[in-house]
């Protein structure tokens, strides 16, 4: 496992590429067909597609466990999501993250903790919105209490701001700056910007605009290609990468090692 030196260390000054792994549905929801070991098995074969392609980070997320559950997530989700982190870890020594969708983010900090994973992606830490899943409350406050209760002040929480598939009408008066502003208020570990929804490209605008306004590492989460990264790398720390790097350019497809080591090229160049 990367025990040598920490993510938080990795994240300042590296810029790394976070390669996203969505996982197949999880055992009891409604499109699950897998054994949890199958699960298992085909996750920890997609980080290898990126290991070997030159990523040392990626991230785990439960995309295909629709229609997803609000702010909470079962014991059958967040041991399974446990394990796939571990094994992870313990076969390719990189560094990953985990998100438990939607907003499930006790459920995540406990299966990263648990797993010896690197950080946590949430939704809802300030604020509120209106997802998909309906009305989400902020949740900093009873999650960073948690985190010290369990001793998981290692795993990093990275936070969504104005967050995509969501409505944000009730803070329209709050502009995207004042948000990240009031994460790191609230200790967030980095503030996550994303387009309006999965594969779409953050606004680059409000991309500097937070840069310029906090002192946390800023994430790109959405709509990174090796076409458009070049405008992007100077004002962002790390890039979450999913639908770029699947075949075809689909979410739900398996990682392309051709597009991942296109888009590598391209940071080489920068």
């Amino acid at each position: 496992m990367q025990n040598n030196y920490s993510f938080k260390k990795e994240i300042a000054g590296k810029k790394p590429i976070i390669g996203m792994i969505h996982l197949p549905a999880l055992p009891g929801t409604p499109k699950n067909t897998l054994s949890p070991q199958k699960i298992i098995d085909s996750a920890v074969v997609e980080a290898k597609i990126y290991a070997q392609n030159g990523l040392n980070t990626v991230m785990i997320e439960n995309m295909h466990d629709l229609p997803y559950l609000k702010q909470t997530a079962g014991h059958e989700i967040s041991s399974v999501t446990s394990i796939i982190a571990y094994e992870i870890k313990r076969k390719l020594g990189i560094y990953c993250g985990i998100q438990i969708l939607a907003g499930a983010n006790k459920a995540a900090l406990a299966a990263a903790h648990s797993a010896g994973a690197d950080f946590i992606r949430i939704e809802g830490f300030v604020f509120a919105h209106l997802a998909d899943e309906g009305y989400i409350e902020s949740s900093a406050a009873e999650l960073l209490r948690y985190r010290k209760m369990i001793a998981a002040q290692n795993i990093l929480i990275f936070t969504d701001i104005k967050k995509k598939h969501s409505a944000h009408a009730l803070t329209t008066d709050i502009s995207i700056a004042e948000t990240a502003e009031a994460a790191e208020f609230f200790l967030s570990d980095g503030i996550i910007i994303t387009g309006a929804s999965t594969g779409k490209q953050a606004d680059i605008e409000e991309v500097k605009e937070v840069k310029n306004s906090v002192k946390l590492p800023v994430l790109i989460g959405s709509g990174i290609t090796a076409e458009n990264i070049a405008e992007y790398y100077p004002h962002a720390d790390a890039f979450i990468i999913g639908s770029y790097f699947k075949e075809e350019g689909n979410w739900e497809n398996p990682p392309e090692p051709k597009r991942i080591k296109k888009l590598l090229k391209e940071v080489e160049k920068l």
